[in-house]
């Protein structure tokens, strides 16, 4: 759980002041956001476009404790801020050896003009404390080095294991202050790990932080695991198992274990999908050769028909008001993306492109659907207006498939055939204007990824 309040504050003795009389509540507090400048003031941020965006340099100093072990973990937090920043592929942080002024020599303000010498245009300072009772206290700031000005500062109290989400948070607040879109770094990936010969795969429920640290199983691998989906709390976990050799779908919450099978369905669900406000699940129901697109109340349990039509419907994926639903049907003669409206009405096909469209999922923003498309032998990832227009093929490569959206709309990723490996698969990420692909790195084969939501 996280408190948060926002306001201006003129100097850093006062922000100390309002932090300590602010209640640290949960594993991970955040005692208060502080605006220096307000942001139509700020002269420094990134005008995102289509186009190819250089790159911002700025200067990630170790945050700064007269402790041994504090400053040790600062050093860590400053590692991992710039590790997020440079990934995102707007900001070059610039190596420490150039650094002129040292940590400790900028508890109250830096020197500007040290700063500018090596053409930083952004600097983040901060300090960390490990106060009474094993808690860590990290206040970072961030300044705009040509204006000479405070942009935005955190300050953020945690156990002292939880470091990483503090850094996760001051990269979030920098990428916001500095592109004016949501941060995406305090978030986690669940994906299918998958290990053993292709004859044999073993297929296990994976998560992960954004960056590939904190991995653990969620299952055991005894049942096949497909399609994991994050609910809006991040919290629960929607997803296709073969458990007991019947294909159902299943809900299960990360922190217990506990799982449940979704409906009372005689017979082969799969394709979940929560709905934004979590208390619904779209899922594709399949009887008698059939395949149509349900929706199932998670408190009443009530189903309902959304779809009726004598072919394959599937991939149901939600707006993010709520209204509508795009999914893939062959109701045409070949695979395409339609949107109807959250209770089945008014379907309408949007792909018409060459080829065939797949696995719709719709952004966080509501302006765009990504999916999977497959012409004349080639696999894309693309993106799409809600009306079918403005189509981009953002990503090409052999079996890409299953885009899932960055919770600010920003960045997708999938999966593919890994490069090295023909056997094997990886996860991509890349952002929205086909630049800055990324492999991350996993321990295993992986595919099916699902991004959260920011983690509260």
């Amino acid at each position: 759980m996280i408190s948060s309040f926002s306001r201006p504050i003129p100097s850093l003795d006062r922000v100390r002041h309002v932090a300590r009389a602010a209640a640290v509540i949960g594993a991970l507090a955040l005692i208060g956001i502080l605006n220096g400048v307000g942001a139509a003031r700020a002269e420094l941020q990134i005008e995102i476009t289509r186009g190819v965006v250089e790159p911002i340099p700025i200067a990630i100093t170790d945050f700064y404790s007269p402790s041994a072990d504090a400053s040790e973990i600062g050093r860590r937090i400053a590692s991992v801020i710039s590790k997020d920043l440079e990934r995102s592929g707007l900001f070059r942080p610039i190596d420490q050896r150039a650094f002129i002024q040292r940590p400790a020599d900028m508890l109250d303000q830096p020197r500007f003009q040290d700063w500018r010498q090596i053409n930083a245009q952004a600097l983040v300072t901060g300090q960390v404390q490990i106060e009474s009772g094993g808690r860590l206290s990290v206040e970072f700031r961030l300044w705009d080095v040509y204006a000479s000005q405070h942009l935005v500062g955190l300050r953020l109290g945690s156990a002292e294991n939880a470091w990483r989400r503090i850094a996760h948070k001051v990269a979030d607040a920098i990428y916001q202050r500095l592109t004016g879109e949501g941060g995406y770094f305090d978030t986690r990936i669940v994906y299918v790990s998958e290990s053993g010969p292709a004859s044999a795969r073993k297929k296990r429920l994976a998560i992960m932080d954004q960056d590939g640290e904190n991995f653990r199983f969620l299952t055991d691998g005894r049942a096949l695991v497909l399609t994991p989906r994050f609910s809006p709390t991040t919290q629960e976990i929607t997803y296709l198992s073969y458990e007991g050799d019947q294909p159902r779908v299943y809900l299960r919450n990360i922190d217990t274990g506990r799982q449940e099978i979704l409906g009372n369905f005689p017979g082969m669900t799969f394709a979940p999908r929560f709905s934004p406000d979590g208390n619904k699940v779209a899922l594709t129901y399949a009887k008698n050769g059939n395949s149509d697109i349900f929706s199932m109340d998670l408190r009443t349990r009530r189903v309902q028909q959304l779809t009726r039509d004598p072919s394959i419907d599937t991939s149901p994926t939600y707006s993010p008001d709520g209204s509508r639903i795009a999914f893939e049907s062959d109701r045409g003669g070949s695979q395409q993306i339609y949107v109807m409206g959250s209770d089945g009405s008014g379907v309408t096909r949007v792909s018409f492109g060459k080829g065939r469209y797949g696995t719709p999922v719709w952004s966080p923003r509501g302006d765009l659907i990504a999916f999977t498309k497959i012409s004349q032998g080639e696999f894309y990832i693309g993106v799409i207006k809600p009306d079918g227009s403005d189509e981009r093929l953002i990503a090409q490569g052999y079996l890409v498939e299953g885009p899932t959206w960055a919770p600010n709309g920003r960045v997708l990723m999938f999966f593919r055939q890994a490069s090295r490996n023909p056997d094997s698969a990886e996860l991509v990420s890349i952002d929205i204007t086909g630049q800055n692909e990324r492999v991350l790195v996993t321990s295993t084969a992986a595919s099916d990824p699902a991004w959260s939501p920011l983690i509260p």
